[in-house]
């Protein structure tokens, strides 16, 4: 035996991660690991090479890859690779995962019609469940009577207006260990998109909710990154708080994510004018990742103070590498992790807690009044 040499004991407290001797034996049957040396008293061995492939595995395993991934992306050696076979993996690995993801989104969204159904649309249920246990789905005619079952169950559309709430209470996960304000927050988000998937997404620093309240009472600037975002904001209640909407990229030609990227890109005036933004202020970001990059950028130098960041850009690689950035600085945030976002989520967060500071006036001849006299 080397001194150099490892137990496996050394070698999981070395790896860390949470890995255990159980699992590494687990690696080496799913052939992740190559099997090691053997002591003479036939202790597993393993060297400095182990301990970097173990390493390896545990990141990727702790970014999401499952273990069968993990295989596939091992086999490219470094030595040997190529980025294009590299690539190929990934692309391969990606289709896979997304096809497992779509067969699981049909699965959820049957489960959904069924649970998310209001009292109203139960009239049929417990015949429909009744009926479900005989049919056999795995044959075409099997097939066919689930969709019976679905007209059956769909005729009942016709006769009220969907009850969101109490849908989305059987549908949403346990949420009592949140604030009432989160769970509301979360609730529209929800809304917002049709995926109760994104609760799992979505990030709120713990200062989030108290540092919005306190700004938004205090009539706080509300900057956006484009006029779409600021078209789908609660202007009546925005303007009863007395807090001032500004557009960064102020062009009503811009209203996709792609156009909006591009203009930050090109005109430096709108990154000066997002350096000036008011002590206190609120900034939502819901379509340009690089303006996101920028705040992120432009909290790390000190040059703005926001009491708050919406930051729920669309994008798929500086989005979320701009997310995580968000997450790191120390400044209260409210998020969508991954490549999900968009300006109407943006706006829905803001909405939402906008919505927990001040009933909605009954009409908008409140908002003309408020108008009216702000011009006088």
């Amino acid at each position: 035996m080397k001194s150099s040499d490892l137990t496996i004991k050394q070698l999981t407290h070395l790896v860390g991660g949470g890995l255990t001797p159980r699992m590494v034996r687990h690696y080496h049957q799913l052939g992740l690991l190559p099997q090691p040396l053997r002591s003479r008293s036939n202790y597993r061995l393993y060297t400095k090479k182990d301990v970097l492939r173990l390493q390896r595995i545990v990141a990727l395993k702790q970014q999401g890859f499952q273990l069968n991934h993990i295989r596939n992306i091992l086999e490219v050696e470094p030595e040997a690779d190529t980025t294009v076979n590299l690539m190929g993996q990934l692309q391969q690995q990606y289709r896979a995962v997304m096809q497992q993801i779509s067969q699981l989104r049909q699965t959820a969204s049957a489960l959904e019609g069924l649970l998310g159904r209001d009292r109203h649309c139960q009239i049929m249920q417990a015949e429909v469940l009744a009926q479900l246990k005989l049919l056999d789905v795995e044959t075409q005619a099997g097939l066919g009577g689930l969709e019976n079952l679905w007209s059956g169950l769909d005729a009942e559309i016709h006769t009220h207006s969907e009850a969101f709430s109490e849908s989305l209470q059987r549908l949403l996960p346990d949420l009592s260990h949140r604030s009432e304000i989160e769970q509301h927050l979360i609730s529209q988000l929800v809304l917002a998109c049709g995926d109760v998937s994104l609760v799992s997404f979505v990030k709120l620093s713990r200062d989030a909710i108290a540092a919005s309240r306190g700004a938004l009472s205090a009539s706080c600037q509300i900057v956006v990154d484009t006029q779409t975002v600021a078209a789908a904001l609660d202007q009546t209640r925005l303007l009863h708080l007395g807090c001032h909407i500004e557009t960064l990229i102020d062009n009503p030609h811009i209203t996709t994510a792609t156009e909006a990227e591009l203009a930050f890109w090109q005109h430096r005036e709108w990154r000066s004018k997002l350096q000036q933004v008011s002590q206190g202020c609120v900034l939502v970001v819901g379509y340009a990742p690089s303006v996101l990059v920028e705040i992120c950028e432009a909290l790390a130098n000190q040059k703005i103070q926001p009491a708050l960041v919406i930051g729920m850009p669309i994008g798929f690689s500086h989005a979320p590498a701009a997310k995580r950035q968000l997450m790191q600085q120390g400044i209260p945030f409210i998020t969508v992790e991954g490549t999900l976002g968009g300006g109407a989520l943006a706006a829905t967060a803001l909405n939402a807690l906008v919505e927990s500071l001040i009933d909605k006036p009954d009409c908008h001849c409140y908002l003309k009044n408020i108008v009216d006299s702000a011009e006088c």
